[in-house]
């Protein structure tokens, strides 16, 4: 009586393998679906980044106001009348 009970116990096991830890087994499946939860974050600050970008643009092809801003804080534009004063920042 018992050979056939552990005959059964190792083909339960032996049929459990593949699908627990074989080639397409749950370890595996958690594991690419921690990688693609971690794929779609990093897609979705890209995302977030490009919105950006693409308003940015626009604003710089639409109109003067955003190019006018833009010098001023990276280049120090000043208009004719107009006095430039510069504060350092504590560090």
């Amino acid at each position: 009586m018992r050979w056939p009970v552990i005959f059964l116990a190792l083909l339960v096991v032996a049929l459990q393998y593949p699908l627990w830890l074989g080639k397409g087994g749950w370890l595996r499946v958690w594991d690419v679906d921690r990688q693609l939860q971690s794929q779609r974050e990093t897609n979705r600050q890209l995302e977030q980044r490009n919105a950006g970008l693409e308003a940015e643009v626009r604003d710089l092809k639409s109109g003067n106001e955003a190019i006018e801003e833009r010098a001023r804080f990276e280049l120090g534009l000043t208009k004719p009348g107009e006095i430039f004063v510069h504060t350092p920042q504590k560090p």
